[in-house]
């Protein structure tokens, strides 16, 4: 089971961060200016990352790929780390898939 990790960024803005259950990073977010957007982002990728369409594959200038899943009307509700393979961000993908559909919430609101 995963772990979707609440914080507060330095200039007040809130963020989450999905854990794979070693604690690695697998999807990050953009800021919100509220704590309660904030968790409905977390709503969002539990609900989009069942359907494989959300997830966009893309590559980086240097070559390196990651992915962004949408939200049903194309935002971007989370992005991945870079990855150096298709295959390691397709493995990236099914982590977020796994992971997101029963992960716990947790805040780490201080600094």
């Amino acid at each position: 089971m995963g772990t979707f990790v609440i914080s507060k960024r330095k200039n007040g803005e809130f963020q989450f961060n999905l854990k794979a259950k070693n604690g690695q990073i697998i999807l990050s977010s953009e800021g919100y200016t509220t704590k309660a957007a904030c968790q409905n982002g977390i709503e969002s990728v539990v609900k989009n990352s069942k359907e494989d369409g959300r997830f966009d594959r893309l590559e980086s200038k240097n070559g390196k790929v990651y992915f962004n899943l949408k939200s049903s009307n194309g935002q971007i509700v989370g992005s991945s780390q870079m990855y150096e393979s298709k295959a390691t961000m397709e493995n990236g993908i099914e982590s977020v898939k796994t992971n997101a559909a029963d992960a716990t919430i947790k805040e780490e609101l201080e600094p």
